[in-house]
């Protein structure tokens, strides 16, 4: 029993490793109002390179996620589309997004109000050590 568990949480880690990358979720994005060719998806995608735009398009359809379709066009053409299992994943994503949209201003509160404490506790550190007769 307890394998079973511990497969399915290596399962979801995997799984959220892949799906939750800053590449992943914006090609999902691109291709979740229909089919892109690559050059559009590139253009789509602010700030991806080539290399790294094919190797998240390779991995979301080794996931399910995308399916490629070369095109028999001059110059030869590749579609990528979104496979049913990659259109359930659109809702949780557009949920996603509106999370962070709303909450994305406390978020960036609560971590300068902790980097301010942790630098502070620092500086305190760092005085008692350089300090040891205080």
């Amino acid at each position: 029993m307890q394998n079973d568990h511990s497969d399915e949480c290596g399962d979801i880690r995997e799984t959220l490793d892949r799906v939750g990358d800053k590449w992943s979720l914006q090609v999902v994005g691109a291709l979740a109002n229909g089919p892109k060719i690559y050059g559009d998806i590139r253009r789509g995608t602010r700030g991806i390179s080539q290399r790294m735009l094919t190797l998240t398009l390779r991995l979301l359809e080794r996931d399910g996620l995308v399916k490629r379709t070369p095109r028999e066009t001059v110059p030869i053409s590749v579609q990528y589309e979104l496979t049913p299992l990659g259109l359930s994943f659109v809702d949780p994503v557009r949920s996603l997004t509106q999370w962070v949209k709303t909450y994305r201003v406390e978020v960036r509160t609560a971590r300068q109000r902790y980097d301010e404490v942790k630098s502070a506790k620092t500086v305190c550190r760092q005085n008692d050590e350089s300090h040891p007769d205080l």
